[in-house]
């Protein structure tokens, strides 16, 4: 079967997961860094189609797998409160703080991260963010074009005027692509850049 963009269903958490691993480096597989494989997906992917799975969707390949997606909020803020009374305080009874092993693996970074959320600092004017990950297999055939596409008429159908991102600079390929589709650098950071794109 050809590959297909469609909504989110909660059958693809998995394959949620999966891709999000697989490009969770700066888009090369982050599975070596990891040795629980759900921890990334918990922190970038799991709670956006629970927060709000009208704005997710995802790209099925040949086989019938989920080899890319789109996730976002509308409003980061009000997002970011309900990651505080729904989403991490499960994960951090779950995931007790632990030292670093000192064997290359990040997992101890994350769980330090989901204990210590701050509020995300939102540019005025881009409320919304996204997540976006693609398999290399359907990277350079549109299929990311098309996944933004597809959010950002969701967003405007919803009034949202902006939405932004976080990429990290050594992901030159991810942005060239979103200079592309027409974001621009917003801020500059020691990781990378947030960069924004208008919606109006």
């Amino acid at each position: 079967m050809p590959a297909v963009l469609r909504p989110y269903h909660p059958s693809d958490q998995p394959g949620l997961y999966r891709v999000c691993l697989a490009t969770g480096d700066a888009g090369r597989d982050a599975t070596p860094l990891y040795r629980d494989p759900d921890l990334l997906g918990h922190v970038y992917a799991g709670p956006y189609p629970v927060a709000d799975p009208g704005l997710t969707w995802v790209v099925t390949d040949d086989a019938g797998r989920v080899a890319g997606y789109v996730v976002a909020t509308a409003d980061t803020r009000a997002f970011d409160d309900w990651l505080e009374q729904h989403w991490w305080p499960v994960l951090r009874a779950r995931y007790a703080r632990r030292a670093d092993p000192g064997d290359g693996t990040r997992d101890h970074v994350l769980v330090d991260l989901l204990h210590d959320r701050s509020r995300a600092d939102v540019p005025a004017g881009f409320p919304a963010h996204l997540h976006i990950d693609l398999l290399p297999h359907l990277q350079g055939q549109g299929w990311g074009r098309r996944l933004v596409a597809t959010l950002s008429d969701a967003l405007r159908a919803r009034g949202v005027p902006g939405l932004h991102l976080g990429v990290a600079a050594q992901n030159t390929g991810a942005v060239a692509f979103y200079e592309r589709i027409g974001m621009r650098v917003h801020e500059s950071f020691d990781w990378g850049y947030r960069m924004v794109l208008p919606l109006a």
